[in-house]
């Protein structure tokens, strides 16, 4: 059947606003059918008496169970919702006006809800008790018409399906509380046959359904006889977010330089992967190829002569850190094994029979305002954008196909969905530590110019570099596509009002900058020692609140800075310095500058900013530091910027964190102390913390040491 355009004259037309709904929680992708009623035509001409329905089109909803059928003329319309059992036997109808706006409302009547009861050995259901810890619970979906529709549902993978017993699972109780399990539940398309198969009109209705109970703690059982008495470290319990911290900690081990090496060798020089890197990661190669080969290298041109060795270099890395940066792409950055593991090893609980992923997946991520019912974000981000609902989900880019675009403003759903977690404290540090003075430096002698009067490369031969020629040759030509320190120095003040010293950026004039961010995040470095003696103690229970209030004020003073070049400048700043560090990991540079073979650096590029910085005369201190402080303020920072730190007022969370990320802490407090002298493991609760910029130590020390020679 066709469709037949009715509006005539100058008739404006009405809208129709429909909205499906079940015991009044909306359905998302629900489909609806429009009819426009016509008069029979005479007797003798048809069979039929009365009126006729025509098919005008079909519509879904959105995640709010609303839908519509814009510009239809004045008329009298039959709606018809695909997800009842027969969908023309009650029809909606609905008579438009011009330039007016009607509504037509459906319920379904399925009335789905869930029912929770604790099961007996003998899986047996009892409703006799509530469930406590360690117990198995039977959930199970009812709803009406099940004679006549039957549901698809969704569960999270912590619940195991109960064979032959429809709609029903266990799940097994391991946290005390209110347990509150998220199920989708999709209702089936009923077809008619008026309709066409018109695209996307066929989908299921999706429904969001939660099942809840509380978990209590489990009974003590008396003891008799001999019992030996040991202390144990606090105990304490699982949440959700170990899984969002676990994410970071894999993903940022996975963009490391020796990873990044691997695949730069892989790519180019035919070596074949790796199999002690986990799945998840050789998964992710695969990935980076296809954006490598597909995405990048076509469209990443440079309109230089012989800067091809260069341009693929800079697509290779480009591609290494899409893929990598984000935690809620798949393949998703979760390591089974090696996960449980790692919490053991920090004396935190693992989820339960559920695996970090899946906690992951289906406990911590939440839903979002204008997303689908399988849309799933992180919850910072969902109160971001809770903040902003006259503002649409945008699902394509603007360099996407002109057809496809859909809406020139709104969020990206790409950004919303899957962040990319970088920090820009990672590129600070690496700065800090003269990574990018070397390659500057390198690349000045490479064009033979001379740095000062007296230049200690001038006397260096280049030769030994000579069969990296082509790739120096676009790097140097591709300077001014390159984030310059001015840029990043601006950057870096408005993140975490970190500055760095020298000619190059005297005279700053910064607009906003995080100036108590120092302080702020020292404060919390030290509660976080003070805890740790505390934790260690097994006669006293650890008190975390100090450091859920630290928590809260380094997150609060991040996410004021997340403005300006927050989502571009770390990725592009963490691209050019890979691709630095890849330069100077060449076995060419260990021939032009005078390494020191038997150090035993852990990445390739580290012993040649070490030379560089002697040759120079910069500070002593080696670039291992820098580099320490680099990867550890990253995973710290990352864990702070994106956990939804403002509503939390328990302190467990706290408490998990503290232990979680303590290799980190301390591993960034000794670094600091190598590097500026100071030390921010203070025990004394009335010390005060030192917020002098670091930059400003390092140029304390390196007088000092100028002196000193």
């Amino acid at each position: 059947m066709t469709t037949t355009p009715f509006a005539t004259g100058t008739d404006r037309p009405g809208i129709i606003c429909f909205s499906v709904h079940d015991n009044g929680r909306p359905l998302s992708d629900a489909s609806c059918s429009l009819f426009r009623i016509e008069p029979a035509p005479p007797a003798g001409k048809s069979a039929k008496l009365g009126h006729v329905d025509h098919y005008v089109t079909t519509a879904s909803t959105q995640g709010d169970g609303r839908g519509v059928f814009p510009k239809q003329p004045a008329g009298n319309y039959h709606v018809i919702c695909h997800h009842v059992p027969e969908p023309t036997q009650n029809p909606s109808h609905v008579t438009v006006e011009c330039n007016g706006v009607h509504d037509v409302c459906f319920e379904l009547g399925l009335d789905v809800r869930t029912t929770a009861m604790l099961l007996n050995p003998d899986c047996t259901p009892n409703p006799c008790r509530s469930p406590q810890v360690g117990d198995d619970v039977e959930v199970r979906i009812e709803y009406n018409y099940s004679d006549q529709i039957e549901l698809e549902v969704d569960a999270p993978a912590s619940m195991r399906p109960i064979p032959n017993v429809p709609n029903a699972w266990r799940y097994h109780v391991a946290t005390t509380g209110l347990q509150q399990l998220r199920m989708d539940a999709f209702v089936p398309f009923v077809p008619v046959s008026t309709v066409p198969d018109v695209p996307g009109g066929r989908n299921k209705a999706g429904l969001g359904v939660v099942a809840e109970f509380e978990g209590s703690e489990k009974t003590p059982q008396p003891v008799t006889g001999d019992i030996g008495v040991a202390l144990q470290r606090t105990a304490t319990v699982t949440t959700s977010d170990l899984s969002l911290w676990q994410g970071i900690l894999n993903s940022t081990g996975q963009l490391a330089f020796n990873n990044y090496l691997h695949y730069m060798d892989t790519l180019f020089c035919g070596e074949t992967d790796s199999p002690d890197l986990p799945d998840f990661e050789q998964a992710r190669f695969q990935e980076k190829r296809r954006t490598f080969r597909e995405e990048l290298r076509p469209k990443r041109l440079l309109p230089f002569t012989d800067s091809d060795a260069y341009r693929v270099v800079k697509a290779a890395t480009e591609a290494f850190v899409m893929v990598n940066c984000g935690v809620l792409r798949p393949p998703r950055p979760f390591d089974r094994d090696g996960d449980l593991a790692y919490l053991k090893r920090r004396d935190l609980p693992p989820p339960g029979l559920a695996e970090v992923e899946t906690v992951f997946t289906d406990q911590y991520l939440v839903p979002f305002r204008g997303g689908r019912v399988q849309d799933r974000t992180l919850p910072y981000l969902a109160v971001i954008r809770s903040k902003l609902p006259d503002i649409g989900i945008k699902l394509q880019g603007l360099d996407s196909d002109l057809e496809s675009v859909g809406q020139c403003t709104g969020i990206l759903q790409e950004k919303l969905a899957n962040p990319c977690l970088l920090e820009l404290i990672w590129s600070y540090w690496h700065e800090e530590g003269m990574l990018v003075q070397t390659m500057n430096s390198i690349a000045r002698r490479f064009q033979n110019v001379r740095s000062g009067e007296r230049d200690p490369l001038a006397n260096l031969e280049i030769d030994p570099l000579r069969p990296l020629n082509n790739v120096l040759w676009g790097y140097v030509q591709d300077e001014q596509h390159r984030l310059s320190i001015v840029r990043r120095n601006y950057e870096y003040d408005h993140h975490y009002g970190l500055r760095l010293e020298g000619k190059a950026v005297q005279r700053m004039q910064a607009a906003d900058s995080r100036s108590r961010f120092i302080e702020a995040f020292h404060n919390l470095l030290r509660y976080c020692t003070s805890f740790f003696k505390q934790d260690d103690d097994t006669t006293v229970k650890a008190d975390a609140f100090p450091v859920l209030n630290a928590l809260k004020e380094v997150h609060l003073i991040l996410s004021q800075g997340a403005h300006n070049q927050f989502g571009d400048l770390p990725s592009t700043a963490r691209i050019e310095m890979l691709m630095q560090q890849w330069l100077l990991a060449r076995p060419e540079f260990r021939e032009f500058l005078p390494t020191r073979i038997m150090t035993a650096y852990p990445e390739p590029w580290m012993d040649r900013v070490d030379a560089m910085k002697k040759v120079q005369g910069w500070t002593d201190t080696s670039v291992l530091h820098f580099r320490n402080l680099a990867i550890f303020g990253e995973q710290v920072l990352l864990s702070i910027r994106w956990g939804h730190w403002s509503d939390v007022q328990d302190p467990l969370q706290a408490f998990n964190w503290a232990r979680f990320f303590r290799p980190q802490i301390q591993g960034y407090s000794h670094a600091y102390r190598s590097v500026t002298g100071v030390e921010l493991a203070l025990e004394s609760p009335d010390a005060k913390v030192d917020a002098t910029l670091p930059s400003v130590l390092l140029q304390r020390r390196l007088a000092t040491q100028q002196r000193a020679a």
